[in-house]
């Protein structure tokens, strides 16, 4: 794949089978030269408040979800993402990223 636009679905995983999100975005996607993978996109459909928490609450513990493209049950690439204020989103490839994160909870 050398550019990709349309739908695909970003996911939140917790572990290999629990799924915490499913966001639908529209992207476009492209491979640069040296094989970097990097995409822009916006939520598919506005998030309604709850959606909008969730949302907000999975990017605070941890910004790395898998991407699903049509076609797939589940996804394979494992991106970074990043939320302009405007709402739009910049996801990058994070194939180093080894799934740990820093997870802080303040339960008072």
């Amino acid at each position: 794949m050398d550019r990709f636009a349309g739908q695909a679905r970003l996911e939140w995983w917790a572990n290999h089978a629990t799924c915490l999100g499913e966001y639908d975005i529209d992207i476009t996607a492209t491979v640069d030269v040296v094989g970097q993978w990097q995409a822009t996109g916006r939520h598919a459909n506005a998030l309604d408040t709850i959606q909008r928490d969730g949302w907000a609450f999975l990017m605070e513990m941890d910004p790395h979800f898998s991407i699903a493209f049509p076609g797939e049950d589940r996804g394979g690439i494992m991106v970074l993402v990043v939320e302009a204020g405007d709402g739009t989103l910049r996801l990058t490839e994070a194939s180093d990223w080894d799934g740990s994160g820093n997870v802080t909870f303040d339960l008072t």
